[in-house]
């Protein structure tokens, strides 16, 4: 497997991914991954390596600069809180990551998607809502709402929201507010998948409670959930 890190900027921030691949001729899809609130670490590259595996190339991105993690829920955040009070910039890196995506040899331009966990989740929404050029978009235990609801034709993409019912930071009333911004967006294919006694955080082994209590580690919801992201990529990416 091919891995290496790619640097990029956007603006005067610099940016560091991490890239993974399987050497084969030929472009293939390309998926960004966007990382929790605690920065790119090794499960976001981890899930990366898995998507490789599955024939993608994989791009994990760098939302906070200098490749930056926190070390604890305060330092978390901060970093998400410049982003979520300024959603031109969260998207603006968004944005670049995917320029840096599909600006490579590897990728084809025309079969990209993306996704997401935790802030990150929410990022791959705001980007979809922005109207990236995306085939698909996965949001894992995300946060629905936002500032910059979906323009009506906008959304090109192909949206999934995997979601834990017991999630806190996405409680029944947001849900049924991000369904809502999906019909007046007339989003042509949506859907909303919960999982039943999942908290925050479900698709993250290393999710045990220690740095935020409602993220807990759901092995069920994080077998089911991938599968389904799966189940959607062979649908609108081959």
């Amino acid at each position: 497997m091919h891995l290496r890190d790619i640097d990029y900027r956007c603006g005067d921030t610099h940016l560091r991914g991490y890239l993974a691949f399987k050497e084969s001729s030929g472009k293939r899809p390309g998926v960004l991954v966007f990382h929790e609130g605690l920065g790119l670490g090794d499960f976001a590259m981890e899930r990366a390596r898995r998507l490789a595996e599955h024939g993608y190339a994989a791009f994990a991105a760098d939302m906070f600069g200098e490749r930056r993690q926190a070390a604890n829920l305060e330092q978390a955040t901060a970093l998400i809180g410049v982003l979520r009070t300024e959603p031109a910039t969260l998207r603006a890196r968004a944005r670049a990551a995917l320029a840096t995506l599909v600006a490579l040899p590897e990728v084809d331009a025309n079969r990209c998607a993306a996704i997401g966990f935790c802030f990150g989740g929410m990022v791959a929404l705001e980007l979809a809502r922005d109207g990236a050029d995306l085939r698909a978009v996965a949001s894992f235990h995300g946060v629905l709402s936002t500032k910059l609801p979906a323009a009506a034709g906008a959304v090109k993409a192909s949206v999934l929201v995997l979601t834990g019912a017991e999630d806190p930071l996405a409680p029944p009333d947001q849900v049924a507010a991000f369904a809502d911004e999906m019909r007046a967006a007339e989003v042509a294919d949506w859907q909303v998948v919960s999982f039943g006694n999942a908290l925050h955080g479900f698709a993250n082994p290393a999710a045990d409670g220690s740095i935020m209590k409602a993220a807990l580690y759901n092995a069920q919801a994080d077998r089911r959930s991938w599968a389904a992201m799966h189940g959607l990529f062979d649908d609108v990416l081959a």
